[in-house]
């Protein structure tokens, strides 16, 4: 007769594989809402206050996220906080704005971007000969299937 375990000592427990640690996140990311991004805004360097940076990045358009609007995040807030009822996480502070001001943002710095690129291009070019240019153009290549 085969040697047989009895039905009460299998169990769940210890049919389920063993969890693994994983290192917890610093800074924890709350549940996307739709129309909001969010973002860590550093209030603090070294101790030092950074309210030029808090308040540029509040002109933009941020706004402090309060503790309340995300329990999942489970953070205690720095002790000495400045802003009180809201997630802030050694000298970072949690806010929010409306997806479509950063859209509008990323297509303004994008096209800034290429402005750039474009009269970098065009100074440099500017140098260039017909006879030996500094780049050589595109080459492209075509199959075509004759008779």
């Amino acid at each position: 007769m085969a040697d047989r375990t009895q039905r009460t000592q299998d169990t769940r427990e210890t049919g389920e594989r063993k969890r693994l640690w994983q290192q917890p996140s610093a800074l924890p990311a709350p549940e996307p809402k739709d129309g909001l991004s969010y973002r860590w805004i550093r209030t603090s360097t070294l101790g030092e206050a950074d309210n030029r940076n808090v308040s540029m990045r509040f002109r933009e358009g941020y706004t402090p996220v309060k503790a309340e609007d995300h329990p999942e995040l489970m953070v205690l807030s720095d002790v000495d906080s400045r802003f009180k009822g809201n997630i802030e996480v050694g000298g970072l502070l949690l806010c929010s704005i409306p997806t479509a001001i950063v859209e509008d943002r990323n297509d303004q710095m994008n096209q800034k971007a290429q402005q750039q690129m474009d009269s970098v291009d065009r100074n440099y070019l500017r140098e260039s000969d017909p006879r030996m240019p500094v780049l050589k153009p595109e080459r492209s290549t075509r199959t075509s299937f004759g008779k």
